[in-house]
């Protein structure tokens, strides 16, 4: 894409997310930390999926690809930010920050159509069982997959294509540790009412309809198990506990930070680095912890390679 010509800024400065040196060194220790506990468990998540034979149901197909999503994403921000915790300047081109902008979309927007189609596959698996296996076949979960990605591609290109049709003459300076739409729009030097608008429509608008469908559905489904009398109903709730969990740690953030004008709040930094930074890593963690398949084919596959 061909940026205008009215763009004479090449780079932004990052303000960063707090100017105290106490609490970047303790963000720091607690990104890191992280980082080297919890995003290998994603992988080991991913890993054990793939390799258990017993693991094969959708459930854990998109189970899968949530870890996968969610490890991605937690590379577009998380380790330039740790890399600017030990730099005087944190400056970011025009075009990287282009480029964090679209992934920070495409793979979020990607996450945000996986929950919905965890909820579907849910749905379907509680309230239509005898149903499931002609709905979820292989091939269907492989058509959602490919509706996702392609959605947040879709949702991404959208929000690009606006940023960069705005002159940006300066200042610089994004009162923030990342590039996200919101602070990259205030710097253009024109008018960005009806950007601002789009905006709000596209990311905003379409984060609440998916948060309150992704809601009203799992209310259907814990009315309908509550109602049951099968022995999978305690299995039923927690895994609708669980998905419920990961919906409000998700869209909650989102919600909060697009679905609103363009405004500065005290707390947008700290709600934007649990969007960003934390929430994402904990995700998957969160899912496995509360499934006992997952568990025990993970302690198999960790007995058999610590133990051989």
């Amino acid at each position: 894409m061909e940026i205008e010509n009215s763009t004479v800024v090449k780079e932004f400065i990052l303000l960063g997310l707090t100017q105290s040196q106490d609490a970047q060194l303790l963000v720091f220790v607690l990104v890191l930390i992280f980082y080297l506990i919890i995003l290998p468990g994603n992988f080991l998540i991913i890993v054990t999926i793939r390799s258990d034979p017993g693991l094969t149901a959708p459930l854990y197909f998109f189970l899968g690809n949530l870890a996968f999503l969610d490890a991605s994403y937690s590379f577009i921000v998380a380790p330039r930010m740790l890399v600017d915790f030990l730099s005087e300047k944190k400056v970011i081109s025009y075009r990287d920050c282009i480029t964090q902008l679209f992934f920070l979309h495409f793979l979020g927007g990607g996450e945000g159509l996986l929950l919905v189609v965890m909820a579907f596959d849910r749905y379907i698996a509680i309230c239509r069982p005898l149903y499931y296996s002609t709905v979820m076949n292989p091939r269907a979960c492989y058509a959602l997959l490919l509706a996702l990605w392609l959605g947040g591609f879709i949702h991404s290109i959208i929000q690009v294509a606006l940023i960069l049709r705005l002159p940006f003459c300066g200042p610089n300076q994004l009162e923030n540790f990342f590039c996200d739409v919101p602070q990259v729009i205030k710097l253009a030097c024109t008018d960005t009412f009806v950007v601002e608008l789009l905006m709000v429509f596209n990311s905003g608008l379409l984060t609440l309809l998916c948060f309150l469908g992704l809601l009203a559905s799992y209310s259907v489904i814990v009315c309908r198990v509550r109602g049951s009398s099968s022995e999978g109903k305690n299995k039923a709730l927690s895994t609708c506990t669980t998905h419920v969990i990961i919906i409000l740690l998700m869209f909650g953030p989102a919600i909060f930070i697009y679905t609103r004008p363009f405004k500065t709040f005290p707390a947008d930094k700290v709600v934007s680095f649990f969007h960003t930074v934390i929430f994402p890593l904990m995700n998957p963690v969160i899912y496995t912890l509360r499934n006992q398949e997952v568990k025990s084919s993970m302690k198999r596959l960790l007995s058999r390679h610590v133990f051989c």
